[in-house]
């Protein structure tokens, strides 16, 4: 197909978007703002749905994830001052069995680099912090860019994350949502731990809906992911993640259950992160771009899915893109349509965080196969 699509953001969405649309013969250039891929942002959880949709892509993403990824055995819901067990949902092998595909937990970087290596060098333009954007009904998308550089394109996807460019340019600036919840997370060499089922993903539920602790394994379960969230009533720091204190973390989860505080006991530091969202947005193209991933819909971290649902829209836009033709209009409806129920439901859900508290249907996420669902 005589085709070029310009990706704007080279985060997970989009990376994943780019090799699954050379993969159909499409080509692609992705703009990336920053000068250099680096080891940042948190550990992330791949339930099922995202693992197969990544494994479809082929290559050597799935193996290269597996490489350093842990595989957690259950996921278990806790109650925060009892310690009691509200479900337990079977993962590891079972889930494998049952989903074609495992939970894997692995640091962002991690599968960044997994991502970035199928790709050509010449494929990713680092430095490229979007400044405009311009279409008409019969030419090219024609980007501007921080220093001058442009570049024309047939289609354009926004994968630029909540702070979106690209969203902005196409429905107006609007700033995201501070949600009153602030997110503690560290990393703690899992020998230094003596609490149960650090093999497994555990939620501790607290008192209120804000309130939470959640750990699993990562590095082959080498060490522990250990992810904390709890109300604050505003956020005055200029960057959205500053380091945090250990002691007011320890103090802020004192009444939970002993195991619970024995995770927060081990961390020798913390970062802390504001939390923020905004409502799910009717539509998501205009003309010629689109939006995938944060950009289209952040969402709270309560049920595990922002990475996934990225993934997700990767590969449903990479089919509708291939299967549209010419007529690219068309197929950005059918992924909106696609799409835009199941990421809206995550959404709200993710807000209500009340997603497998006392029972184990996990089915309507994890069994979701993107490379299966109806584009019709």
């Amino acid at each position: 197909m005589s085709m070029h699509v310009g990706i704007v953001g080279g985060g997970i969405g989009g990376l994943a978007a780019a090799i699954g649309l050379r993969a159909q013969g499409i080509a692609v250039t992705v703009f990336e703002q920053a000068p250099e891929f680096g080891r940042v942002g948190a550990d992330i959880n791949l339930t099922p749905n995202a693992v197969r949709a990544l494994d479809g892509l082929g290559g050597g993403v799935g193996a290269a994830i597996r490489e350093t990824a842990a595989r957690p055995t259950y996921r278990i819901s806790r109650t925060w001052d009892s310690g009691e067990e509200t479900s337990r949902l079977e993962m590891g092998d079972v889930a494998e069995r049952k989903y074609d595909a495992p939970q894997l937990t692995i640091h962002r970087a991690d599968l960044l680099s997994a991502l970035e290596h199928e790709l050509p060098s010449e494929v990713i333009r680092l430095g490229h912090r979007l400044t405009g954007l311009e279409q008409d009904a019969d030419g090219p998308v024609r980007l501007g860019f921080d220093g001058g550089a442009s570049a024309e394109v047939d289609v354009v996807i926004g994968a630029d994350g909540i702070h979106s460019s690209v969203r902005s340019a196409l429905f107006g600036k609007e700033s995201p949502e501070f949600t009153g919840v602030v997110a503690f997370r560290a990393v703690v060499p899992s020998d230094r731990l003596d609490v149960p089922n650090l093999d497994a993903f555990t939620k501790w539920w607290g008192p209120d809906p804000e309130t939470q602790i959640v750990t699993f394994p990562l590095n082959r379960g080498r060490d522990t992911f250990i992810f904390a969230t709890t109300p604050q009533e505003s956020w005055t720091e200029e960057s959205w993640t500053t380091p945090g204190d250990v002691v007011e973390l320890r103090a802020m989860y004192e009444h939970f259950h002993p195991e619970a505080r024995a995770l927060l006991d081990a961390c020798d530091s913390v970062l802390k992160s504001a939390l923020y969202v905004r409502d799910p947005l009717p539509q998501w193209s205009v003309g010629r771009a689109t939006l995938l991933g944060d950009a289209a819909h952040p969402m709270m971290p309560f049920m595990a899915q922002g990475a996934a649902m990225s993934i997700e829209d990767a590969v449903v836009l990479t089919r509708s893109i291939a299967d549209g033709g010419p007529d690219v209009g068309q197929g950005l409806k059918a992924y909106e349509a696609a799409r835009l129920p199941r990421t809206s439901r995550i959404q709200i859900g993710s807000r209500g965080n009340t997603w497998l508290k006392s029972s184990a249907d996990a089915d309507w996420v994890y069994a979701y196969d993107a490379w299966q669902v109806d584009l019709a």
